[in-house]
Protein backbone atom coordinates (compact mmCIF):
# COMPACT_ATOMS: atom_id res chain seq x y z
CA UNK A 1 0.00 0.00 0.00
CA UNK A 2 1.46 3.38 -1.03
CA UNK A 3 1.80 6.09 1.60
CA UNK A 4 1.87 9.80 0.90
CA UNK A 5 4.34 12.14 2.53
CA UNK A 6 3.07 14.59 5.15
CA UNK A 7 2.93 18.23 3.92
CA UNK A 8 6.00 19.23 5.96
CA UNK A 9 8.09 16.46 4.39
CA UNK A 10 6.82 17.42 0.94
CA UNK A 11 7.77 21.07 1.50
CA UNK A 12 11.22 20.09 2.82
CA UNK A 13 11.79 17.82 -0.18
CA UNK A 14 10.79 20.68 -2.52
CA UNK A 15 13.32 23.02 -0.90
CA UNK A 16 16.09 20.41 -1.09
CA UNK A 17 15.25 19.82 -4.76
CA UNK A 18 15.24 23.57 -5.45
CA UNK A 19 18.65 23.98 -3.84
CA UNK A 20 20.02 21.05 -5.83
CA UNK A 21 18.56 22.49 -9.02
CA UNK A 22 20.10 25.87 -8.22
CA UNK A 23 23.55 24.34 -7.83
CA UNK A 24 23.14 22.23 -10.97
CA UNK A 25 21.78 25.14 -12.98
CA UNK A 26 24.50 27.51 -11.74
CA UNK A 27 27.19 24.97 -12.66
CA UNK A 28 25.71 24.54 -16.12
CA UNK A 29 25.46 28.29 -16.63
CA UNK A 30 29.07 28.82 -15.62
CA UNK A 31 30.19 26.13 -18.04
CA UNK A 32 28.58 27.70 -21.11
CA UNK A 33 25.86 29.96 -22.39
CA UNK A 34 25.29 33.58 -23.31
CA UNK A 35 24.36 34.62 -19.77
CA UNK A 36 27.25 32.90 -17.95
CA UNK A 37 29.57 35.92 -17.56
CA UNK A 38 28.54 38.17 -14.70
CA UNK A 39 25.78 36.02 -13.25
CA UNK A 40 25.51 36.32 -9.50
CA UNK A 41 25.07 32.61 -8.77
CA UNK A 42 24.48 33.05 -5.05
CA UNK A 43 21.63 35.50 -5.66
CA UNK A 44 20.15 33.19 -8.26
CA UNK A 45 20.20 30.32 -5.75
CA UNK A 46 18.34 32.62 -3.33
CA UNK A 47 15.67 33.15 -5.99
CA UNK A 48 15.37 29.39 -6.59
CA UNK A 49 14.84 28.74 -2.87
CA UNK A 50 12.41 31.64 -2.46
CA UNK A 51 10.26 30.72 -5.45
CA UNK A 52 10.36 26.91 -5.06
CA UNK A 53 7.09 26.90 -3.05
CA UNK A 54 5.42 28.69 -5.98
CA UNK A 55 5.96 25.73 -8.27
CA UNK A 56 2.67 24.75 -6.65
CA UNK A 57 0.37 27.35 -8.22
CA UNK A 58 -1.98 27.57 -5.23
CA UNK A 59 0.94 28.63 -3.00
CA UNK A 60 1.60 31.62 -5.23
CA UNK A 61 -2.03 32.68 -5.11
CA UNK A 62 -2.08 32.30 -1.30
CA UNK A 63 1.07 34.48 -1.14
CA UNK A 64 -0.75 37.32 -2.92
CA UNK A 65 0.33 36.79 -6.53
CA UNK A 66 -2.82 37.67 -8.48
CA UNK A 67 -3.30 35.63 -11.67
CA UNK A 68 -4.03 37.36 -14.96
CA UNK A 69 -6.57 35.36 -16.94
CA UNK A 70 -4.71 36.02 -20.18
CA UNK A 71 -1.50 34.52 -21.51
CA UNK A 72 0.83 37.31 -22.75
CA UNK A 73 2.50 36.98 -26.15
CA UNK A 74 5.04 39.23 -27.85
CA UNK A 75 2.66 41.06 -30.21
CA UNK A 76 5.40 43.38 -31.51
CA UNK A 77 8.41 41.18 -32.21
CA UNK A 78 6.78 37.77 -32.27
CA UNK A 79 9.59 36.37 -30.10
CA UNK A 80 7.53 34.09 -27.90
CA UNK A 81 5.52 34.72 -24.77
CA UNK A 82 5.64 35.53 -21.08
CA UNK A 83 2.88 33.15 -20.10
CA UNK A 84 0.30 34.06 -17.46
CA UNK A 85 1.53 36.95 -15.26
CA UNK A 86 0.85 36.79 -11.54
CA UNK A 87 1.70 40.12 -9.87
CA UNK A 88 2.02 40.89 -6.20
CA UNK A 89 2.22 44.70 -6.30
CA UNK A 90 3.29 44.88 -2.66
CA UNK A 91 6.63 43.64 -4.07
CA UNK A 92 6.94 46.42 -6.66
CA UNK A 93 10.26 48.28 -6.24
CA UNK A 94 11.98 45.23 -4.76
CA UNK A 95 15.53 44.47 -5.86
CA UNK A 96 15.74 41.57 -3.40
CA UNK A 97 16.44 38.30 -5.27
CA UNK A 98 14.03 36.54 -2.90
CA UNK A 99 11.14 38.95 -3.58
CA UNK A 100 10.08 39.19 -7.25
CA UNK A 101 7.06 41.34 -8.09
CA UNK A 102 5.73 38.84 -10.64
CA UNK A 103 5.70 35.15 -11.39
CA UNK A 104 5.02 33.73 -14.86
CA UNK A 105 3.21 30.46 -15.49
CA UNK A 106 2.38 28.40 -18.56
CA UNK A 107 -0.27 25.74 -19.08
CA UNK A 108 1.10 22.39 -17.96
CA UNK A 109 -0.97 20.31 -20.40
CA UNK A 110 -2.98 18.75 -17.55
CA UNK A 111 -5.24 21.68 -16.68
CA UNK A 112 -2.80 23.30 -14.27
CA UNK A 113 -0.06 25.91 -14.33
CA UNK A 114 3.72 25.44 -14.35
CA UNK A 115 6.07 28.16 -13.03
CA UNK A 116 8.49 29.29 -15.75
CA UNK A 117 9.87 32.73 -14.84
CA UNK A 118 9.99 35.67 -12.47
CA UNK A 119 10.18 39.45 -12.78
CA UNK A 120 11.22 42.46 -10.71
CA UNK A 121 9.60 45.83 -11.36
CA UNK A 122 10.96 49.17 -10.09
CA UNK A 123 9.25 52.53 -10.64
CA UNK A 124 11.26 55.23 -12.41
CA UNK A 125 11.98 58.01 -9.92
CA UNK A 126 11.22 60.97 -12.23
CA UNK A 127 8.65 59.15 -14.45
CA UNK A 128 10.56 60.38 -17.52
CA UNK A 129 11.40 57.73 -20.13
CA UNK A 130 14.20 59.98 -21.46
CA UNK A 131 16.32 59.66 -18.29
CA UNK A 132 17.75 56.56 -16.65
CA UNK A 133 20.03 57.75 -13.85
CA UNK A 134 18.14 55.56 -11.37
CA UNK A 135 18.36 52.29 -13.34
CA UNK A 136 18.54 49.36 -10.87
CA UNK A 137 20.44 46.13 -11.38
CA UNK A 138 20.25 42.61 -9.98
CA UNK A 139 22.35 39.49 -10.71
CA UNK A 140 24.90 41.88 -12.24
CA UNK A 141 22.31 42.81 -14.88
CA UNK A 142 20.80 46.25 -15.47
CA UNK A 143 17.00 46.37 -15.60
CA UNK A 144 15.38 47.20 -18.96
CA UNK A 145 13.62 50.53 -19.34
CA UNK A 146 12.45 52.95 -18.30
CA UNK A 147 9.25 52.05 -20.12
CA UNK A 148 5.67 53.22 -20.01
CA UNK A 149 3.16 51.25 -17.98
CA UNK A 150 1.56 48.20 -19.57
CA UNK A 151 -1.90 49.07 -18.22
CA UNK A 152 -3.66 52.26 -17.11
CA UNK A 153 -2.24 53.52 -13.83
CA UNK A 154 1.02 51.56 -13.98
CA UNK A 155 3.92 54.01 -13.58
CA UNK A 156 6.92 54.35 -15.87
CA UNK A 157 9.18 51.57 -14.66
CA UNK A 158 12.21 49.35 -15.11
CA UNK A 159 11.84 45.57 -15.38
CA UNK A 160 14.07 42.53 -15.14
CA UNK A 161 12.85 39.09 -16.21
CA UNK A 162 14.58 35.86 -15.24
CA UNK A 163 13.66 32.56 -16.87
CA UNK A 164 14.56 30.58 -13.80
CA UNK A 165 12.25 27.59 -14.09
CA UNK A 166 12.26 27.14 -17.89
CA UNK A 167 15.30 27.66 -20.09
CA UNK A 168 15.13 30.48 -22.60
CA UNK A 169 17.29 29.82 -25.68
CA UNK A 170 17.60 33.58 -26.32
CA UNK A 171 18.94 34.27 -22.81
CA UNK A 172 17.88 33.92 -19.19
CA UNK A 173 17.18 37.67 -18.88
CA UNK A 174 15.31 38.27 -22.14
CA UNK A 175 11.76 39.59 -21.85
CA UNK A 176 10.03 36.91 -23.93
CA UNK A 177 10.72 33.20 -24.12
CA UNK A 178 10.19 31.48 -27.50
CA UNK A 179 9.61 28.13 -25.76
CA UNK A 180 6.59 29.47 -23.84
CA UNK A 181 3.42 28.95 -25.86
CA UNK A 182 0.01 30.56 -25.36
CA UNK A 183 -2.76 28.19 -26.39
CA UNK A 184 -5.35 29.52 -28.87
CA UNK A 185 -8.06 31.54 -27.13
CA UNK A 186 -5.96 32.32 -24.04
CA UNK A 187 -4.52 35.70 -25.09
CA UNK A 188 -6.01 39.14 -24.43
CA UNK A 189 -8.24 40.28 -27.30
CA UNK A 190 -6.87 43.30 -29.19
CA UNK A 191 -8.20 46.69 -28.14
CA UNK A 192 -8.43 48.79 -24.99
CA UNK A 193 -7.96 47.07 -21.65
Amino acid sequence: MARSLPPVATAAASLVLAAALAVTHASAASAAGPDAPGLAHADRAVTYRATAPYTLHSNAVKAGYVPDKYCVVDRVGGKGALGYPHFNHTHDNSVDPAVPAALYYEDDGRGGKRLVGVQWLVYDRDQNTATDDDRPSLFGRPFKGPQRGNFPGQPVHYALHLWLWKANPTGAFETFNPTVICRPGTTRPPGPR
